[in-house]
């Protein structure tokens, strides 16, 4: 333990701006000043490159990361039994909390029809492939899917679900080779060490990262697409912040600790997926920084990528909210038993979206098309702002994520409350990721 304290104290020593966080908020700042005042530079390949490569490269570690702490998690486990329990468990929490997000974007689209009066028409070939791809991803190919035309192509595509599979099978065939497989089991662990250690080399980019994705969104996309429709964006933000202040902060409160706390806790990781609006590049950080918080290592490995596919809290308020929002815009009236529809339908489709920008899109095309076909073409109206929506979406499915890990290990356990405290209390440096690495 005494490793953790003094990485923690060199931490408070470093200067504020060699803080990760601060770096990263100076990069997002800095980069929307750019795109705004020069949109022509802004627009650059180059600037592009920044932002497309720093997520490249953690996409990059993505697989591995999944693969190595499932199999790690799941082969140290004596009991077989718990894995199934851990998953059932992680399923039924976020089938509910899913729902309380699909209900809540519901009502605050029902309270507040900032669509009224856009007497908007949609432009249909906008959005033509995203309808396209949206009627080819049925629930009979969303589960088929997930197995794998071979285990390499699913490394080589980076698909979470198809490598979590395998990891699943790999570590239960490891795990009922008990004595046998201990050489295997020792070389996996270390091989998750030498890969976080490349996520923390990785990590001294994100700011330039986070400078590159801003400055290209505000300059390709102008600060004025952001006050075309300011009334759905700010609707959106206030009703995903309410949704984790209220529901996620009383679900902390049931756990025993603070919500603000553990945002605070994991606030690289939402500055990183601020700057470049997809949760898939914190991914990696945020599952080394729970086991650190004293959530067990199999639940870490078993939660977390489960919920990029199937806890998408964001995801899931959009969803509804964009829903109404084009419905009002385009002068369709819904009556309850349609909204009981968009509901269900919900529930499924935004079952397929993963962590990338424009995966949400996808789903809302799904979700139209089932609800009222002639709602379709309203997809553009929110097309041009769906990028500054999409930060928030992120946002939201991540802290979802690391809640929904605490709980089912809470549920399971398997919390170390004196390491959650701690962590919480900031006893041990949230910043300082290379120190946890190099001392194991």
């Amino acid at each position: 333990m005494t490793t953790h304290h003094s990485g923690a104290s060199d931490d408070a020593k470093k200067p504020f701006y060699k803080l990760l966080y601060v770096q990263v908020l100076f990069a997002i700042v800095l980069g929307g000043l750019v795109g705004t005042f020069f949109p022509t530079f802004a627009t650059n390949d180059w600037i592009k490159a920044m932002g497309d490569g720093f997520v490249k490269l953690i996409k990059m570690v993505i697989a591995p990361i999944i693969f190595f702490t499932v199999v790690s998690g799941i082969a140290h486990i004596q009991d077989a039994k718990k894995v199934g329990r851990v998953g059932i468990k992680a399923l039924i929490y976020f089938e509910i909390v899913s729902t309380f997000a699909l209900v809540i974007g519901l009502v605050v689209g029902n309270l507040f029809p900032v669509g009224n009066g856009l007497n908007a028409k949609g432009n249909a070939d906008a959005v033509a492939g995203f309808v396209k791809q949206a009627q080819a991803q049925k629930s009979v190919d969303f589960v088929l899917n997930i197995i794998p035309d071979s285990v390499v192509g699913a490394f080589a595509r980076g698909d979470i679900l198809q490598v979590l599979l395998f990891s699943i099978l790999f570590g239960f065939a490891l795990m009922a080779m008990g004595e046998r497989g201990k050489t295997m089991r020792s070389f996996i662990d270390d091989a998750a060490h030498g890969v976080f250690g490349v996520i923390a080399i990785i990590m001294k980019a994100a700011p330039v990262g986070a400078f590159g994705a801003m400055a290209y969104t505000i300059g390709k996309f102008g600060p004025s697409a952001l006050t075309n429709l300011a009334g759905l964006i700010g609707l959106f933000y206030l009703t995903a912040f309410l949704f984790v202040v209220v529901v996620l902060g009383l679900i902390a409160k049931m756990v025993g600790f603070s919500i603000f706390k553990f945002i605070r806790y994991i606030r690289d990781e939402l500055l990183i997926v601020l700057g470049t609006s997809s949760s898939e590049s914190a991914l990696p950080q945020l599952m080394e920084k729970l086991e650190r918080l004293g959530c067990s290592k199999s639940v870490v490995g078993l939660v977390v990528p489960t919920g990029y596919s199937f806890n998408l809290d964001g995801t899931n308020i959009y969803m509804t909210l964009a829903t109404l929002f084009i419905a009002q815009a385009m002068g369709i009236d819904l009556s309850f038993s349609d909204q009981l529809v968009i509901l269900g339908v919900a529930m499924l489709t935004s079952k397929g979206a993963s962590g990338i920008t424009g995966a949400g899109f996808i789903t809302l095309a799904a979700t139209l098309a089932v609800v009222n076909p002639a709602l379709v073409p309203g997809m553009a109206i929110v097309f041009s702002i769906d990028k500054f929506m999409s930060e928030c979406r992120a946002l939201t499915n991540l802290t979802g994520n690391g809640i929904a890990c605490v709980v089912v290990s809470w549920w399971e356990g398997e919390l170390d409350r004196d390491k959650l405290n701690k962590g919480l209390d900031r006893l041990i440096d949230p910043s300082d990721v290379e120190t946890a690495i190099t001392t194991g």
